[in-house]
Order: structure tokens, then sequence, then C-alpha cells
């Protein structure tokens, strides 16, 4: 008789974000943008928290896109219930990101405001993202 596989991670069942982003990786709105380098799951507290940051920071001049909405319910059982009758309450929401999404834009200000505005703003998250340009911006 085979053995099951154990793996190191115990989320096998909720189902793993592999391979790189195929939609929303060009910046669409903005000059400015954050784009991860790996894939996590991102919580609706963690977007806001990165929002507030950089809205915080730019002061309120410019523009601010958010490119990813929490969509994707996470439930939860209570400590000490038994297994069984059904499953658990809703815990949080989140998204689903791929290496190479773009989170985060911003346009109408410089580019130092801008760098620094996304660097408060990745603090917040729990995935390596990258500082990008758009192709068409020209420095003065």
């Amino acid at each position: 008789m085979l053995q099951p596989k154990i793996t190191k991670y115990r989320k096998q069942q909720k189902g793993r974000i592999k391979g790189k982003s195929s939609r929303n990786c060009t910046l669409s709105f903005g000059i400015f943008g954050l784009k991860t380098l790996e894939s996590s799951l991102i919580t609706d507290r963690q977007i806001e928290a990165s929002r507030i940051a950089a809205t915080r920071y730019m002061k309120r001049e410019g523009r601010l896109w958010i490119n990813i909405f929490p969509d994707k319910p996470i439930t939860r059982k209570p400590q000490e219930v038994r297994m069984g009758k059904g499953k658990g309450s809703v815990e949080f929401w989140a998204v689903p990101v791929k290496s190479g999404c773009i989170l985060l834009e911003i346009s109408e200000v410089t580019l130092l405001i801008a760098r620094e505005a996304l660097r408060l703003a990745a603090t917040k998250l729990p995935v390596k993202t990258k500082f990008i340009v758009a192709n068409n911006f020209d420095v003065l």
C-alpha cells in the first residue's frame, strides 16, 4: 500500500497560487506602480492599510488606483469545535495575487513622492514588490 505524500505545507486543500500573472501586468491608469514579485493571498485589511499609508504620504495630492479587489471569502471554524456540522463562518476576505500583478498605481505626483508613497504602501503588504515607471514618463 502506498503512503500518502507528506508535504511541508498544511494548506494543501486550499489551493496553490502558481505561475505568473497574465492579466493586470501593465500600467493602465497611472505613471508609477507597485508590482508583485511573488504569489500570496492579500487580505482586505492589508489593502486598506497600504492605501492609507500611500494617501497620507501624498497628502491627498495626485491620484491612486487599487487594481485588486478581495472577492474570495476565507472561512474558519471556531476553536474547540468538533468535526462536521457544516462549513465555518467567513473570517475575512482576500484576493489571490500571482507574481507580476500590479497592485497600486499613482499619477499626478513627482517621482520622489510616488517612490516613497509606494514604498510605505509596500511595507503593509505580505509580498515582495517592485516600483515600476511607465515607458512614456519623461524626467524633467
